[in-house]
């Protein structure tokens, strides 16, 4: 009985805007990078379309350090939105000195 309350639960407790609060497109300028344009634009930051055993494809941000000795692997929340998490992202990266994706 718990995993069926558990399941509920996760369904009403987790509410991912809809439609994201971000759109992917291919930047101009190179034609392969991808960009958001609802995000303000860093060369240190690279998206990426991920494709999952089952064939589903995640997007991913990559937010580069030069003094990096680490990255850290961010994996939050069902109900969060990569345009949320952007900054968040950024800033993380910038105060550990660390590389992260998410």
């Amino acid at each position: 009985m718990g995993g069926v309350t558990s399941s509920i639960a996760a369904k009403f407790a987790f509410f991912p805007p809809s439609p994201p609060s971000y759109t992917l497109v291919n930047d101009e300028s190179t034609g392969e990078k991808l960009t958001i344009p609802e995000v303000p634009r860093r060369d240190d930051v690279d998206f990426l379309k991920l494709r999952t055993r089952r064939g589903n494809e995640v997007v991913a941000v990559y937010v580069k350090h030069p003094k990096a000795n680490a990255t850290v692997l961010y994996s939050h929340g069902n109900a969060a939105d990569l345009g949320q998490m952007f900054e968040l992202f950024v800033e993380l990266s910038l105060r550990l000195r660390v590389n992260l994706i998410g």
